[in-house]
């Protein structure tokens, strides 16, 4: 991503709501200029154009959480876009680093099938022939956009892959990953059961904080793929666990 598109992402991020010529001026383009790159960064669905403003997408749906530190997930996904050959069949459960790589996939690999319990992840590459999408029923959760509930579990027991992507909330030492959602947290243990590795996505911010459902997939080997920014001890501690670490 152009730096001064992950200046307009920081901006609108911290703001919320921004004038698009207040974004013009403090970049130092035209208004033109900046209309086409709001205009871009909308058909990636990261921000919304609305009556001469520039507006963070939904902060609590996958779009939004997408423009929150980028490029640290645009580069995390990437690197676990290596794990994966042509022709593979993967699955992957929510989130925005999730969601990144489904769109690597689709723009650098051939012939992917992933499976998935994310109708956001299925729509966010619609317009690729080179990712297949197969789409896990259950509840849908309108804000995560997401699948949930026994369905997805009777639906996972249909497939085994190689690999499992998600995300995480946090870290707690002792526990592992956790999520925020008990309903989401059951769905990443569904589909753990039908792969036999289980990778983990998200950003080395999470480590230090931690949400109250652990995810607890203890039984499978787990590859956790964050930036370089996490710490030597937060490394040293998830790799006690015998999790092996992968640095963006």
């Amino acid at each position: 991503m152009a730096k001064r598109d992950s200046d307009i992402l920081q901006i609108v991020t911290t703001e919320k709501k921004v004038e698009v010529a207040s974004l013009a001026e403090r970049l130092g383009v035209s208004t033109v200029t900046m209309r086409k790159d709001l205009d871009a960064l909308q058909a990636k669905g990261l921000v919304i154009r609305e009556h001469g403003y520039a507006m963070l997408a939904n902060p609590n749906d996958v779009g939004g959480r997408l423009a929150y530190h980028y490029d640290e997930k645009l580069l995390i996904a990437r690197r676990a876009a290596e794990l994966v050959p042509d022709g593979a069949t993967i699955m992957v459960e929510s989130g925005s680093c999730c969601a990144l790589l489904v769109r690597v996939l689709a723009d650098t690999k051939q012939n992917v099938t992933v499976i998935t319990n994310s109708a956001f992840i299925a729509n966010y590459v619609r317009d690729s022939s080179n990712v297949s999408c197969t789409l896990l029923g259950g509840t849908y959760q309108r804000d995560s956009q997401v699948m949930v509930g026994p369905l997805v579990r009777t639906c996972a027991q249909e497939f085994y892959v190689d690999h499992l992507f998600i995300g995480a909330d946090g870290w707690i030492d002792g526990v592992g990953f956790t999520n925020a959602d008990q309903m989401r947290a059951d769905a990443v243990r569904s589909m753990a059961a039908s792969a036999a590795e289980v990778v983990v996505l998200t950003e080395s911010e999470k480590f230090g904080q931690h949400s109250a459902v652990p995810l607890r997939m203890a039984d499978k080997p787990v590859t956790l793929v964050t930036d370089d920014g996490i710490s030597a001890e937060w490394s040293e501690s998830v790799e006690r666990t015998g999790i092996k670490v992968i640095r963006a």
